[in-house]
Formats: C-alpha cells, structure tokens, sequence
C-alpha cells in the first residue's frame, strides 16, 4: 500500500475514533427511546400477520439495547460529570426512564418468545433503577428547579409513568417465577399500576395548565408531547395485562370491576389527545412552517403510536369488544409508517454529522 494511501486510512480511522467518542459524549439521555419504540411495534405486529416484522424490529432490538448500555456506561467512566449533571437536571433526569422503559419493552419482547428466565433478569434490573431513579427525580424537581428550567410542557415529566406502568406490563409476564411468592409479586404490580395512575393525574393537570392557560410557542410542541397519550395507552395496557392474568389474591380479584372501568376511561382518554396532539404538528409545521427535522425525541413520538396499538388489541381481549383490535391492527401499520421515517431521519442525520465533522477537520488540514 502506497505510503499516501496508509496515512489517508491512518486519518480516517482517527476521525471515526474522534467523532465516535464525541457522539458517546454527548449521548442523549432518552435514547433508550429507540428500544422502546422498536420494540412495541414489535411486540405489536407479534399478534398480527406478518410476523416476520415482528421478528426483523425484535433483531434490531437485540442488537441496539446492549450497544446503547455499553455506550451509557461508557459515557459514565469517559464524562462522569457530564453524566452527573443530565441526571441533576430537572429538565433532563426524567429522560432516564427510558431505560427503564425499554428495558421493559425488550423483557416483554422475549417472554413472548419463551425466554421467561431472561425476562425475569431484565425486570429485576428495570425495577432497581426504577426505584432510584423515581427518587431522584422527584428530589431534583423539589430542590434543584429553582430556575423553573423543567417544563412540564416538554412531556418528558410522563416518562417516569411511561417506566413505572412497564414494570406492571412485564411483571404479570413473569410473576409465576416467584412461586409461592408470586401473590406478593401480583400485589405490587397492581400497586405500581395505581401509582402510575396518580402520578399520570398529577401531571395532566400541570399539562393541561399549561397548555390551556399560557402561550405555547412551536418550540414548546415537541414529539415528547406524544408521551401524554403513550402514557395513558401504557397505563391500559397495564390494566389489561391486570384483567386478563389469573390471581389468586381474594383482594385483588375483588378489584376487577375497578380496573375494568378505571382501563376503559383512560384508554378513551388516550384516544382523545391524538386528533389534539395532530392538531399540534400541523400548527407548528404547517401554520407556523417550522421544518421537520430529525431529533432523538422523536422516538418518543413513536412509541405512543405503537403502544397505542397494543394497548387497543389487549382491551379488545379485556372488555371482549372485537371493534378495537380492528383498530388495532391499523394503528400498528401507522405506528410502523412512523419508526421506518424516523430510522430514515436518523440514518440520514447521522451521516450529516459525519460529513460536517470530517469536513471541519479537513479545513484546517486544507489551509
């Protein structure tokens, strides 16, 4: 190989190494957003035909979980403080819950496909981080938001039901493990899912404040508004999981007809905010031509899309109302309609960033 040949390679490979390291750096901290996205419309098109897509999304997941832990972990020992100030953020901390969320979505992922034991793992693991950080990000809005940065606008604030409402969704998938303690396991679920419930009150009502009280500019509509409806779709979907799985917990049994009517209400809540929530879009991009671009945040938009969905087919079974899983199975295709544009995005918007990078590396070289 020519010498110019093997110092233009030399060059290339520490442009990759350098932009590489910068992107871990600067790793967005609900980027397990990615896994949530994917994997409920995964989950979603396992009930449906084809199943294939199911198993294509489920690969993909397989692959983008560990690789977004590994660089999570790898940003935590390169940037601690970098890390350290996401998490004191109160305008960021709760971004972490998509890790609980995905890790969650992948649980759910492989329970269905037989693999209890490693579902067991990743909802043992979800719930430890859920308790730490469900903590601290409430001891963050209390202490440290003193400059009103966190915006409840912003929609991120739901990701803490989005996390809380997963562990319900998978634990009812995995609470025979448990034996003879799998009554206590069943207990807590439905207590998760109640805290969910109060939690989603408390911060639709701050929303709603919000929105309907205040001016809301095009940079306050952003894709995480979506978790407003994701979160409610997840909680019916959690009360369903609830309904359909068999306990033997006198107390819980006698709580049915509450959740029968509690998971109803909030899935016609969830069904309410998506015409709104369009209205939102085409106000911002059309009314006030702000383009779209491609932003992390806009696997938050896709996820509620297929979680709705799911959330649709298990009321169906639920409430025994064949109407909705009609339903279902088209939200699913519109759910899929949206990852596939924002994987293009985000394909696209990673190799801009690559091509900036090396060009202003080159400029100096250049001159």
């Amino acid at each position: 190989m020519p010498p110019d040949s093997r110092a233009t390679n030399r060059s290339h490979d520490q442009n990759a190494a350098s932009w590489l390291l910068r992107q871990i750096d600067t790793l967005y901290p609900g980027c397990f957003a990615l896994v949530m996205a994917t994997g409920i419309v995964s989950n979603a098109f396992y009930f449906e035909s084809p199943r294939a897509l199911s198993d294509a999304l489920f690969a993909i997941n397989l692959v983008a979980y560990p690789l977004l832990l590994v660089l999570t972990i790898t940003r935590a020992l390169r940037v601690p403080r970098m890390l350290a100030a996401d998490l004191l953020s109160p305008r960021l901390v709760f971004a972490f819950f998509t890790l609980v969320a995905g890790t969650d979505v992948l649980g759910v992922s492989l329970s269905l496909r037989g693999y209890g034991g490693v579902a067991l793992g990743l909802w043992l693991f979800a719930l430890a981080l859920w308790l730490v950080l469900i903590y601290l990000s409430f001891a963050v809005l209390t202490f440290l938001n003193k400059e009103h940065r966190a915006n409840v606008i912003d929609g991120g604030w739901l990701l803490a039901i989005v996390g809380t409402e997963s562990l319900v969704v998978l634990g009812t998938s995995i609470g025979h493990f448990f034996g003879s303690d799998a009554p206590l396991i069943f207990v807590a679920l439905h207590m998760l899912w109640g805290i969910g419930l109060v939690l989603y009150g408390i911060f639709i009502t701050l929303f709603a404040y919000r929105v309907f009280f205040f001016a809301v500019e095009p940079e306050d509509v952003n894709p995480l508004l979506w978790v407003v409806m994701g979160a409610a779709a997840i909680s019916t979907n959690a009360g369903s999981v609830l309904i359909l799985t068999n306990n033997v917990v006198p107390f819980l049994q006698s709580m049915r007809a509450f959740i029968d009517g509690v998971t109803l209400v909030i899935w016609a809540w969830a069904t309410w905010w998506i015409p709104l929530l369009v209205l939102l879009g085409i106000w911002k991009h059309l009314v006030r031509r702000v383009p779209l671009r491609y932003a992390p945040t806009l696997w938050g938009l896709v996820f509620p899309l297929g979680m709705y969905a799911l959330a649709s087919l298990r009321l169906s079974r639920a409430a025994g109302v064949p109407v909705l899983q009609t339903l279902s199975a088209a939200m699913v295709w519109v759910a899929l309609a949206a990852w596939i544009a924002t994987a293009v995005g985000f394909a696209a918007a990673t190799w801009r960033d690559w091509r900036d990078f090396v060009e202003v590396k080159r400029g100096p070289q250049a001159g």
